[in-house]
């Protein structure tokens, strides 16, 4: 499996994302690749369909897009059990591994 971390520079919740997806992990086990991705421009954020800083990909798959997300260089907010954050939960982010892992696929880890 391979995970990417689009954000751009400065992003302040990219650290938060990466806490949250380490203690996922830990629970989820498995090979697992991380990779990071910078998206810089509008341009770029266009091309790649960035749904906003940051964005998790598994496996080239964001679990958590909704269809009319903005597309841009923005701040990304999630919705999670304990109101908006700039990152998906811990439990979230474990959902939508283990969904990539067992084929379940987009939109069950919301």
């Amino acid at each position: 499996m391979e995970i990417t971390i689009q954000s751009f520079d400065g992003c302040p919740n990219r650290d938060l994302l990466e806490q949250r997806l380490a203690q996922a992990l830990n629970s989820c086990g498995g090979d697992v690749t991380i990779a990071h991705h910078s998206v810089e421009t509008p341009e770029d954020a266009a091309r790649v369909g960035f749904r906003g800083s940051p964005t998790v990909l598994i496996d080239g798959v964001d679990p958590f897009a909704e269809g009319h997300a903005f597309v841009g260089l923005a701040c990304r907010v999630y919705r999670t059990a304990d109101g908006p954050s700039g990152s998906p939960s811990v439990a979230q982010l474990r959902a939508a591994i283990e969904d990539a892992t067992t084929g379940q696929g987009e939109g069950s880890a919301l």
